[in-house]
């Protein structure tokens, strides 16, 4: 599976980005995707995440800003997010956990830079 990240870029406090990351290759039996983020001199962390069955875990620092969906015809994960702080800063990958027997597989995209200035 191969995930291609993109949407990332520069935005004022306030603005809005949508991220998204398509899906290619012998694509399995998708159990998960999501999205996380790595900030300077920090460690990555988990910023949203969507089950098959569609449903949503946030991290709390995100809660009520940002939206995170699929499109599962153009295998597709977007996160929407509004409401930007600096402290979204970051690189924002993508990731896809995937079943084949026998086991899950975790897939991890480019990353794409966000930076919000104030």
């Amino acid at each position: 599976v191969q995930l291609q990240a993109s949407g990332g870029g520069l935005v004022q406090l306030g603005g809005s980005l949508r991220l998204s990351c398509a899906a290619s290759g012998s694509i399995f039996r998708i159990n998960s995707r999501g999205w996380y983020r790595q900030a300077p001199g920090k460690q990555r962390e988990l910023v949203a995440l969507i089950s098959s069955g569609g449903s949503t875990n946030y991290a709390d620092s995100v809660k009520g800003r940002f939206t995170i969906s699929t499109d599962n015809v153009k295998n597709t994960v977007y996160l929407q997010m509004n409401s930007l702080k600096p402290e979204d800063t970051a690189v924002y990958y993508c990731y896809t956990r995937a079943y084949r027997a026998p086991r899950e597989y975790d897939y991890w995209g480019q990353g794409t830079l966000v930076t919000v200035s104030s």
